[in-house]
């Protein structure tokens, strides 16, 4: 079963192969208490509707960069048209799994590390740009590039998913705001300020502050990306630029990639009084599925488990066998806690408490993280999700502000804004 109609030529998914068939498939290799509850009949019906009325719209994918570091940077390395999952480097994008998971369009990272400064950092996220688009290129059938809120809307109606791009860490600009209108004239509908570290005009939540949130530079920044319809993104950013970037913008922010801090404290979260100022904005913040962000127990493993691997590296110097063996040990010791559909579904439902049902979309993270919950491990996985946010007594009409509404709301105010000059 699709979600929505298929484009003519497209390869098909597995015959049979219906969306509740391949989650209950994906469960069998989870652990038993984390298996999720299947989608009844009834359930997968009224999941079919809202998505073919209003496909999901994901914040952020990382497939391009997959494909740069384990299939040597080329789209013909992988036929996304048949299952990635059980590939020797397995990965949780497919075709046959997007259209399983009603994704009409597509938010196409165009990541590059934060370690990669100054001019490298723009050639690298050109390259990664120039994956998206060979990607794009080589399944015309299935993808097609999106520049506006429209244009999504269209291309989903042909059956087709929208493909976008969106820069993650303002650190590729080197201080330059030529280099951004580039990026922009390039296709690039967001950019994430930075990423993990802090740089010359933001704060990262993941480094030491050096501004209390925005440079004035910083300020200038948004002003721009305002100007030349390129959204805010505040995933990765301080609390403290957050707040600097909502006092500056005069168009919606999106946060791509980011849950609820007051469900899981982690610092790439999003706090309430940051949610609390959504709704005078217009923004959305994007749910992201990475198990760590999701679950504080988890999180505390994870970082357990990084701190026993550092100690391993340390110990055994260019002995990689030695430390995947003690990594291996380490765990067979200290399991990794479950992760469910229905801790997504909780910072789903804490946001939309806080900022309200208009501000909250799905930015999953795929292809860019470890740890994802039973029965969430690919793009097939949003039915579950709906499904269990329908439980708790979400409409239809939400549920389709949660899948794309919201993020095309957001999306046609930015393209007004970038229209109507500044004040003064």
């Amino acid at each position: 079963m699709f979600f929505f109609p298929r484009a003519t030529g497209e390869v098909p998914a597995k015959p049979g192969m219906g969306a509740c068939a391949a989650l209950a498939l994906a469960a069998l290799t989870t652990p038993a208490l984390a298996q999720p509850a299947p989608l009844t009949a009834r359930e997968e019906a009224r999941i079919e509707r809202v998505l073919r009325r209003a496909p999901v719209i994901d914040g952020h994918n990382d497939l391009p960069w997959e494909l740069k570091q384990n299939y040597a940077a080329d789209p013909l390395g992988v036929d996304l048209t048949k299952d990635t999952s059980a590939l020797e480097s397995p990965m949780h994008t497919d075709i046959p799994r997007l259209r399983a998971g009603g994704v009409g369009g597509q938010f196409w990272s165009v990541y590059v590390p934060a370690t990669i400064k100054g001019p490298a950092a723009a050639i690298a996220v050109q390259g990664q740009i120039d994956i998206a688009r060979r990607v794009i290129a080589r399944y015309p059938a299935v993808f097609e590039r999106a520049e506006t809120a429209d244009d999504i809307v269209r291309i989903q109606r042909a059956g087709r998913i929208a493909s976008l791009f969106g820069m993650e860490g303002g650190e590729a600009i080197n201080n330059n705001l030529a280099l951004l209108r580039e990026f922009r004239a390039a296709g690039v509908l967001y950019m994430t300020l930075t990423h993990s570290t802090t740089i010359d005009w933001v704060d990262s939540a993941t480094d030491a502050p050096k501004h209390g949130g925005l440079s004035p530079f910083g300020e200038e920044v948004v002003r721009e990306m305002n100007r030349i319809g390129m959204l805010v993104d505040l995933s990765h950013v301080s609390a403290d630029a957050m707040k600097d970037a909502l006092a500056v913008t005069r168009a919606p922010v999106i946060f791509s990639h980011s849950s609820a801090f007051a469900v899981t404290p982690h610092p790439r979260n999003v706090p309430d009084d940051v949610l609390a100022l959504l709704p005078a904005n217009g923004g959305v913040v994007m749910v992201n599925f990475n198990a760590p962000f999701l679950s504080t127990a988890m999180w505390r493993w994870a970082a357990a488990r990084t701190g026993e691997e550092a100690r391993l590296r340390a110990l055994n110097q260019a002995n990689a066998a030695a430390v995947a063996a003690g990594v291996a040990a380490w765990e067979a010791a200290n399991p990794r806690p479950a992760v469910t559909v229905a801790d997504a579904a909780d910072h789903v439902d804490h946001i939309a408490r806080v900022a309200g049902h208009d501000h909250v979309g799905l930015g999953g993270d795929y292809d860019g993280v470890t740890w994802l919950p039973a029965g969430m491990e690919g793009v097939d996985g949003y039915p579950l999700l709906l499904g269990e946010l329908a439980r708790r007594g979400w409409s239809d009409a939400d549920l389709a502000k949660l899948t794309g509404g919201n993020i095309l709301r957001a999306m046609r105010a930015a393209e007004r804004a970038a229209r109507t000059p500044p004040p003064g």
